[in-house]
């Protein structure tokens, strides 16, 4: 793997940030019809705006990967409590696959965490993203699954955590 550099996205980036995330979920096959998710993935200036969004960089400069992490109360927060920070919208560029981004996210999220002083770090992720959930089971990850939850109809979202 060439050089990564992870860092938070600048605003001239948003557009292809949001791009990178919704080919990322479709190569996944983490869209779900008629639920309007694809809207929320393709909007980075949102995710920069409310919540932390971080991007992954290759050492040609090419962004391969971003993350958006939220803290508790904030709007991109779903199932994250007091002195927990929670993760979401992980998303490898379907060319970069294979090569470690998503692992370097995930423990980029995990060092912020340990910067803010959370104790937990969690997340939720479609029944379908089985490549994910190895990643965050080899990474230390553990099921909640008192947090499951549907966000829509038929579609389920399942909860991990690991505890700093």
């Amino acid at each position: 793997m060439s050089e990564l550099e992870i860092r938070p996205a600048r605003s001239d980036e948003l557009k292809a940030v949001g791009e990178l995330t919704l080919a990322a979920y479709a190569a996944e096959r983490g869209l779900v019809e008629g639920v309007g998710y694809a809207a929320e993935l393709v909007d980075a200036a949102r995710r920069a705006e409310l919540a932390e969004l971080l991007v992954a960089v290759d050492g040609d400069g090419t962004l391969v990967g971003t993350v958006t992490i939220a803290r508790p109360g904030t709007p991109f927060a779903e199932l994250s409590r007091e002195g927990e920070l929670e993760f979401r919208m992980l998303g490898v560029h379907p060319s970069a696959t294979g090569r470690g981004i998503g692992e370097a996210l995930t423990r980029a999220v995990i060092e912020r965490a340990r910067e803010v002083g959370a104790a937990r770090v969690v997340l939720c992720s479609m029944l379908t993203m089985e490549r994910a959930h190895r990643l965050y089971e080899r990474l230390g990850f553990v099921r909640m699954p008192e947090r499951d939850w549907e966000p829509h109809p038929g579609v389920t979202l399942i909860a991990y955590r690991l505890d700093l």
